[in-house]
């Protein structure tokens, strides 16, 4: 995983995904997503279709692909909050560009923040096939819960 600048965030899902990846829990897991690069601000997942994705038309369906936009964007936005603070996706649009065969090799989500501010975050999301073509485009809209305090 790429980069050396850090945010409570950022170690925070780093300390998530691998959990998930030992424990074999979450939907990465269920998915089989991987993660690529963790920086702040930006995420990079990978994933492989199989059959089990499929839509009746014998292509991935677009809820994983909705999922795997969501988890990079929401996981960008994740990666530039600070510690303690949460976040949950407000809205959440996708373009779906062009039909993934389930043969079609691995499929690569870059999410990126937008915005990011003390309520509301914003970022945007691409999926590219194998062959670096556009398959789905998305954006998210999350809202941030400030850290506790003990007041």
């Amino acid at each position: 995983m790429a980069g050396t600048a850090t945010t409570a965030g950022l170690e925070q899902l780093k300390a998530l995904i691998n959990k998930g990846a030992e424990e074999g829990y979450g939907i990465g897991a269920l998915l089989g997503m991987a993660a690529e690069e963790l920086e702040p601000g930006r995420v990079v997942f990978s994933l492989a279709p199989r059959t089990d994705f499929s839509n009746p038309l014998g292509t991935v369906h677009g809820g994983v692909l909705s999922t795997l936009l969501d988890s990079a964007m929401g996981c960008a936005v994740h990666t530039s909050l600070p510690e303690g603070a949460g976040y949950t996706t407000l809205e959440l649009k996708v373009n779906f560009v062009r039909a993934v065969p389930l043969e079609g090799g691995r499929l690569t989500c870059e999410g990126t923040t937008v915005h990011v501010g003390r309520k509301v975050a914003t970022a945007e999301g691409r999926i590219l096939n194998q062959d670096g073509k556009l398959v789905a485009h998305g954006t998210t809209t999350c809202m941030i819960f400030p850290p506790a305090t003990d007041q």
